[in-house]
This record gives structure tokens, C-alpha cells and sequence, in this order.
């Protein structure tokens, strides 16, 4: 893809599909998120006490994250399966630190960064939805309105991607 506007129309061809349920890809992907932690866990670990065995755990455990990662990422191009490890990545810390402020009573911040969160989680899944599911954005959400219901122009890509996967995923489907 030369630009996120490719990502973006490829994403906005798809038109939902009622029946698609995506329920265990969110738990496997949520799965892999905490897989990808262990890792970084281990990592550390191992540097810190120097103790080898760590480091042959976290082999184990990055083997099971890339074939666990490989029933959600089927087809990909350039640097796609990269990019998808560390939208999780990066999804799942920054979650870790919205919780951390919202024990400390920082609720704005721990929106700020759970909001955030769940932008890359759902760019995660713009990436990797394939074609076949049939998953397109409702046009008439692709604009921003303030508080006061006053127009602020287009969705940012952000958004729009955020308005695709939440009308795809649904978890409480069984």
C-alpha cells in the first residue's frame, strides 16, 4: 500500500456482513497482546538476573505468538505482519498505563490513553481484516460533531478505522 488513503478505501470497499463474527479473533488478538508482554517480561528478566533459562522461555513464548499471529494474519504485504505485532504492542501498554492512571484517579489521562488504545487495536484490525468479510464503513458516521452537535469536517483515518472494526467486532457474539 503506498499511503494510509489506499489503506482507507480499501477498508471503506467492504460493506457489513450481519453474520460475521469475529468474537475469537478479538480474544486470540488480546491473547497474542499479552503474549507479546510475556515476551518483553522475559526479556528483562533474563537481563536482569542473567539467567539463561529465561531467554529459552521466551523463545517458546515467541513461538506460540507467531503461530497464534498467523491465524489472524493470513495474507500480508511489506511490513504488514511487523506493523500488526507492534499495534498490539503498543495497544496493550498503552492500556496497561491508562489503567495505572485510573488507579491513581487520573480518569482524563487513562481516557486520553485507553482512546488511544483502542485507535491502534482498530488500526490493527483495518490492516488485517481481508477482503472477503465484507466490511465497509456506514458513510453517514464518517463525520465529527463536537458536544454541542455543531460539524467539524471528515473523520480522521483514526476514526474511521475506529468506525469500521466497532461495527465488525463484536465479542458478546457466541
Amino acid at each position: 500500500m503506498k499511503t494510509y488513503k489506499d489503506l482507507l478505501e480499501r477498508v471503506e470497499k467492504f460493506k457489513i456482513d450481519q453474520k460475521l463474527d469475529l468474537s475469537s479473533g478479538e480474544d486470540l488478538s488480546i491473547g497474542i497482546m499479552n503474549l507479546i508482554s510475556i515476551e518483553e517480561h522475559l526479556f528483562f528478566t533474563s537481563q536482569k538476573t542473567k539467567d539463561p533459562k529465561y531467554i529459552d522461555l521466551l523463545n517458546e513464548v515467541r513461538a506460540m505468538r507467531t503461530s497464534l499471529l498467523k491465524e489472524i494474519i493470513k495474507d500480508y504485504e511489506g511490513e504488514v505482519w511487523c506493523i500488526s505485532k507492534h499495534l498490539l504492542a503498543a495497544s496493550m501498554r498503552l492500556m496497561e498505563v491508562g489503567t495505572k492512571e485510573l488507579k491513581k484517579g487520573n480518569k482524563k489521562e487513562a481516557q486520553d490513553l485507553f482512546e488511544k488504545s483502542y485507535k491502534l487495536y482498530s488500526l490493527f484490525w483495518a490492516l488485517n481484516l481481508s477482503e472477503n468479510k465484507n466490511i465497509k464503513p456506514d458513510d453517514k458516521n464518517m463525520k465529527f460533531f463536537d458536544e454541542k452537535g455543531k460539524d467539524k469536517g471528515s473523520l480522521s483515518v483514526f476514526a474511521k478505522f475506529n468506525n469500521v472494526v466497532q461495527k465488525a467486532l463484536d465479542c458478546c457474539r457466541e
